[in-house]
């Protein structure tokens, strides 16, 4: 049985999720926390954040593409990023739940079918 360490695919899963929280916080929490600032200490504190961010995808990429190509990288991260921005988006930010959200997912979901296709069958 593979564990998480020797897993590419699962570890870059786990480290992609971390990396798009600190991505959407960099983003999109100024927005809420920062918007009585100037806009320069907010890109500097998001630059911050982005940091951590680059510190965990640059290391899940490196180990994802052992196992993924760029296409099968590239798809994976977009269905994370959609994953962790909706509930950011509801719950954080406090943004209404919106139809549109539904219809991105389902788009994602046949994009990860045609780069994972080959995978599968």
């Amino acid at each position: 049985m593979l564990t998480l360490a020797q897993n590419p695919v699962t570890s870059a899963v786990a480290l992609l999720l971390c990396s798009n929280v600190f991505m959407t916080f960099a983003w999109y929490a100024h927005l809420k926390e920062l918007s009585h600032k100037p806009w320069i200490i907010a890109a500097l504190i998001s630059w911050g954040i982005a940091l951590f961010e680059y510190l965990l995808q640059v290391p899940a990429n490196r180990i994802g593409h052992t196992a993924l190509s760029v296409g099968q990288l590239k798809i994976l991260q977009e269905v994370i990023t959609l994953s962790v921005f909706v509930p950011f988006s509801l719950f954080y930010l406090k943004e209404p739940l919106k139809l549109d959200y539904l219809w991105a997912g389902l788009c994602l979901l046949g994009a990860v079918y045609f780069v994972f296709r080959d995978k599968v069958g």
